[in-house]
């Protein structure tokens, strides 16, 4: 798939504010500073799209970005670490359960993993709540570029085992680097093959 347009549409806090759940949805998150809006801009081919910062906690909000007029990119608050209050942070962990749990087009949460870090408890948390709720996710992991390939491989092996002790299976993972485009034609394909399944399905 091809990203032709990319239309900022709204940002908001409030799932019944938010825009229509007429189109196909997927949110991208990830703990603070795993590189989030970088990859969202690599993707959309906008560097400013979303907003970049070096302060981890820069996204406060439920971003909707509408792409090629058929279906939402949601950018998410990033989890863990934020200089912010800690009411903030538990606002913001309430209205992205919020979210996750109400918005009945959201298709797949896109969870953003730092390769360069062996296994962080905090993504291993967020993924089990993702799982107790059934919410379909697939795992990214970001600025592949910053290490050899041989550690990126290294980290994301480790992880996986992390996962297997409380999952019965892997779902699909996705190499990525925003400097060098890295797994930027997987994870679009990826997300055509389900915006189209649902496509056909409809008809």
């Amino acid at each position: 798939m091809e990203i032709r347009t990319a239309e900022f549409i709204s940002s908001n806090t409030k799932v019944d504010k938010l825009p229509q759940p007429d189109k196909p949805e997927h949110a991208f998150i990830g703990r603070s500073n795993v590189g989030k809006s970088s990859l969202i801009n690599m993707l959309t081919g906008n560097r400013k799209l979303a907003k970049t910062s070096q302060t981890p906690g820069k996204t406060q909000l439920i971003n909707h970005f509408l792409i090629n007029r058929a279906w939402y990119l949601v950018d998410l608050p990033g989890y863990g670490y934020a200089r912010t209050s800690k009411k903030n942070r538990r606002t913001w962990e309430g209205f992205i359960t919020d979210y996750i749990e109400r918005r009945p087009n959201l298709q797949c949460v896109m969870v953003l993993i730092d390769s360069r870090l062996e296994p962080q408890a905090i993504d291993l948390e967020f993924i089990n709540w993702l799982g107790s709720r059934r919410v379909p996710f697939v795992l990214v992991f970001t600025k592949a570029d910053k290490q050899s390939k041989q550690k990126t491989i290294q980290h994301i092996r480790l992880f996986e085992r992390e996962m297997l002790r409380t999952w019965e299976s892997v779902p699909e993972v996705f190499v990525t680097s925003s400097v060098n485009q890295q797994g930027k034609a997987e994870l679009l394909e990826f997300i055509g093959e389900v915006n189209g399944a649902i496509e056909k399905g409809a008809q």
